[in-house]
């Protein structure tokens, strides 16, 4: 099973940038889906942006960019023009997937998650 780590989260202000990244343990990395996930306070965890093996990306935030570099282990969140309501711990997860393109639906390792606290 894979290990996750994410960093990046932080305090900001409306209108910030901020990327979050995602760090995996083991040699398997690129056999993995990988998503970010959210969950503010008070709130169920949502969906926030997926990626395939290969590449092909399905974000619900059309502010937010999901990348992976599989030479770094690693899996990142772009986001952009940031607003209050994006204040949530951010997580991020990783689900074993044959095909390469396929954006799972349910994800089976989860990272600790970091915060990502925005002010207006």
């Amino acid at each position: 099973q894979v290990q996750l780590v994410e960093s990046g989260g932080g305090l900001v202000q409306a209108g910030d940038s901020l990327r979050l990244s995602c760090a995996a343990s083991g040699r398997t990395f690129s056999s993995y889906a990988m998503g970010w996930f959210r969950q503010a306070p008070g709130k169920e965890r949502e969906f926030v942006a997926a990626i395939s093996r290969n590449g092909i990306t399905h974000s619900v935030k059309g502010r937010f960019t999901i990348s992976r570099d599989n030479a770094k282990n690693t899996v990142y969140l772009q986001m952009n023009s940031l607003k209050p309501e994006d204040t949530a711990v951010y997580y991020c997860a990783a689900e074993s997937a044959w095909d390469m393109g396929v954006i799972p639906r349910a994800f089976a390792s989860w990272g600790q998650g970091t915060q990502v606290t925005v002010s207006s």
